[in-house]
């Protein structure tokens, strides 16, 4: 196994039992409804502290990933000010099981709208936050409005977040679908995203069903999408980020494409 690891989004009732089956270093969960407002849920038996118990035991990292709802970038106090105080939560919850960190999509603005606010509503929400883990902004794959979508963006992000206090805590996951939907060429792609951050904590490695540049954020298993393996390998093999699978199906599926990259990557 490469020696940064590598796992896949599991299911949240038992992640142990998830990274077991598949053989992985580590795990991403959800914790509670993706696309809902109700709060974190730590659906393990025995609870947060069960978890972060068992996750121990077994040498298995836990990664988090918040709602999809959720868009600090928003000028809508009804969408920000919620999602706010709901990262709030998921990254107590995530402190809770122990996790490594809490990944979250950069949020955007609405059509029109200007971006220096939603970079400065980051700046904001930073300011705010008890980091008790450490957050991973994700980029993202379209979006006119998007504030991680593309290098020039990404940018312009961490500018804003570096004037927040607990900015230097910040990091940044790196999705492979994300970045070739939209427009990005992988070969020196980590590179280019440390220049900016500073730093890879994650890498969700994706295929892409569709074309690069189409702004589509549809997963695909390696190998069945339409980044050239050489590409794709070579993003995982520069980045030396714990590599966490998001590809369609379940433990067979997961169990080829983690073969399929630990055969490419030697």
């Amino acid at each position: 196994m490469p020696e940064f690891g590598l796992g896949s989004h599991v299911d949240a009732a038992d992640p142990i039992a998830g990274a077991r089956e598949r053989g992985a270093a580590h795990v991403q969960i959800f914790l509670g409804d993706p696309k809902g407002w109700k709060g974190a849920d730590v659906a393990y038996p025995g609870g947060a502290g069960a978890l972060a118990v068992a996750a121990r035991a077994a040498q298995v990292e836990l990664y988090v990933h918040a709602p999809y709802v959720l868009n600090v970038a928003s000028t809508n106090n009804r969408i920000r000010i919620p999602s706010r105080k709901q990262l709030q939560v998921q990254i107590d919850a995530a402190a809770e099981i122990g996790a490594a960190g809490i990944v979250v999509h950069g949020g955007h603005v609405r059509a029109g709208e200007d971006l220096a606010v939603g970079f400065d509503n980051w700046r904001k929400c930073i300011d705010g936050l008890d980091q008790r883990v450490p957050v991973l902004i994700e980029n993202t794959a379209g979006g006119d409005g998007a504030m991680a979508r593309g290098l020039e963006r990404i940018a312009r992000l961490w500018e804003a977040i570096g004037a927040a206090d607990g900015g230097d805590r910040v990091g940044f996951c790196l999705d492979t679908c994300h970045a070739w939907a939209s427009g990005e060429d992988l070969p020196g792609l980590a590179e280019r995203i440390t220049a900016i951050t500073g730093r890879i904590d994650l890498l969700h490695c994706n295929d892409s069903r569709d074309a690069q540049g189409s702004g589509a954020d549809r997963h695909a298993g390696l190998g069945h999408g339409t980044i050239p393996e050489a590409d794709l390998v070579a993003v995982v093999a520069e980045a030396r980020a714990p590599v966490m699978l998001e590809t369609p199906g379940g433990v067979d599926e997961h169990r080829a494409d983690m073969a399929w990259l630990r055969k490419r990557l030697g």
